[in-house]
This record gives C-alpha cells, sequence and structure tokens, in this order.
C-alpha cells in the first residue's frame, strides 16, 4: 500500500509539473483584446482616399433654347462616347468616435467625336445627318456630408448620413459651322444610410446608401432624383494604412421645364486610404 500510495503520488507530481509546463505558454501567448480596443483603422482623426472608378456609362441629355424643344441625345449611339476610368477623392474629419464630416469629388469627364447617324436638335440649333460632332461631357459631382453612427463597436457601426451634393454638369457640341453648350449646376440635398462590419480585426465590409427625390408637384415642370449605392471592402495593413475594392451606382436624373439630363454610372473601383 505505501509502495503503491508512494507512486500514486509521484505520478500527480509529474503530470502537475508537465500541465503547469503546457499552460504557462499558452496563457503566456493568450491576450485577451480589451474592452475599448478599436479594429485596425479605426482609431483616427482624418482619413483621405484616392481611388480610381471603372464604370459603365449612360448620358442623355436634352436642351432647350428660343422655344425650340431639345432631342433627347444619347451620348454613346448617337456621339461615340466610350467608357473609361474616373479618379474619385475623399475626405473625411472625425472630431469624436461617432461624429463625421465628410467630403468627395468625382470628376466625369468624357470627349468624343462621331458622324451623326440621326439629325438632332440642341440648344435650338440644328445638326443635321452625317455631320461630324465633337462632344464634350464635364459632369463633376461634390459632397458634403455628416454621419452620426447610433451604433458604434469594436465590430463596426451603423449610423445616418445627412447630405449636400452640389451638380456642376456642362455639355459642349461643335462641328466646323456650329459650337454648343449647355451648362445646369444645382445644389441637391440627400438622406441615407450606412453600415460597416468587421469580419476580422482587419478586414471590414461597408454598405452605404442615399436618395433625393424631387416630385413633379412640389415645383411646376421641374422633377429629379439622386441615387447613390456603394458598396466596398477595406483590407488595413496598419492603422493608417489600408486598400479597398467595391462597386459603385451613381444615377443622376433632372427635368427642369423643357431641359433633361439623366446620367447613370455603375462600375467597379479600387483604391487606397490613409489614417491620421
Amino acid at each position: 500500500m505505501r509502495r503503491c500510495s508512494a507512486a500514486c503520488l509521484y505520478a500527480i507530481l509529474c503530470m502537475g509539473m508537465v500541465l503547469a509546463v503546457c499552460v504557462a505558454p499558452a496563457e503566456a501567448q493568450f491576450q485577451p483584446r480589451p474592452l475599448d480596443d478599436p479594429a485596425t483603422g479605426e482609431d483616427y482623426h482624418i482619413e483621405g482616399a484616392l481611388g480610381l472608378w471603372f464604370p459603365s456609362t449612360d448620358i442623355h441629355v436634352a436642351s432647350e433654347e428660343f422655344g425650340i424643344p431639345g432631342t433627347i441625345i444619347d451620348f454613346k449611339t448617337d456621339l461615340g462616347l466610350q467608357n473609361k476610368w474616373h479618379p474619385a477623392f475623399r475626405l473625411v474629419l472625425r472630431p469624436a468616435r461617432r461624429h463625421k464630416f465628410r467630403f468627395e469629388f468625382i470628376p466625369v469627364h468624357y470627349e468624343s467625336d462621331a458622324i451623326l447617324r440621326r439629325t438632332i436638335i440642341f440648344n435650338g440649333q440644328r445638326y443635321d445627318f452625317g455631320l461630324p460632332v465633337e462632344s464634350i461631357v464635364n459632369w463633376n459631382a461634390y459632397r458634403f456630408a455628416y454621419e452620426f453612427d447610433f451604433i458604434s463597436n469594436d465590430r463596426g457601426f451603423g449610423g445616418v448620413v445627412v447630405e449636400a451634393k452640389y451638380i456642376d454638369a456642362m455639355v459642349d457640341l461643335s462641328t466646323p459651322i456650329l459650337l454648343e453648350f449647355s451648362r445646369a449646376r444645382a445644389p441637391v440635398p440627400a438622406i441615407g444610410g450606412i453600415g460597416r462590419f468587421y469580419v476580422v480585426p482587419n478586414i471590414s465590409v461597408t454598405g452605404e446608401f442615399s436618395i433625393f427625390r424631387l416630385p413633379e408637384t412640389f415645383v411646376t415642370d421641374t422633377r429629379g432624383h439622386y441615387m447613390d449605392l456603394d458598396l466596398y471592402g477595406t483590407v488595413n495593413f496598419s492603422n493608417n494604412v489600408g486598400a479597398q475594392f467595391g462597386y459603385r451606382s451613381l444615377d443622376v436624373f433632372y427635368v427642369i421645364e423643357q431641359d433633361q439630363g439623366d446620367l447613370e454610372l455603375r462600375g467597379l473601383y479600387f483604391g487606397i486610404v490613409a489614417r491620421y
């Protein structure tokens, strides 16, 4: 009995030493995440992003002048417009965790040459079938927004966005004998929402949508809408630098008396983001 008890005691002591040796490194390796430890990329006050957007494009414009209604011009079918990439710039100021002031600028520029396959009317001028036409489209979109995140934790956030978009659009059609242009500038209010979820501490998925609609009954002979959808993922290499890949859809439409404009841009983009 004494030999058995001594052997059992020895075995228990050995097992205890082995467990202590195994558990100690495991405890050293496990570092519980602090309760207030934002995900990588969420601890900043200033964020800037630069992206390249590769959208498919549909543009339709009609411009009246001298009481002569304009033709609804399809810039792809009528004027040979080709898809191209556009830069996009974004700046975010974050004075507090739940509050963000945002600015965005997307300069849209197209140039094309075509031989007209039908007669069109633009700005009261007649462009006949078979006439060579050079077209230029500048459609610059500015965005000023305030975001409040009513949900905010270490795994992501959800919030509301109130914004004012400023549209500066110019269309220029020129031939060897004609030169006409039409320009429209207007602020557009919009409201929307945003949500972000961190799949792992340094990779997030974000979705954002904003909309504005002006019914025809609000202003006589005037109506329009603005819809903006942005879905993207972000990989943060550190708290200060990351990369983004996403899909953006921008839809702008307006009718003012006999003038009309319709811009649809939809496609993928990628970019880099830096924070301080």
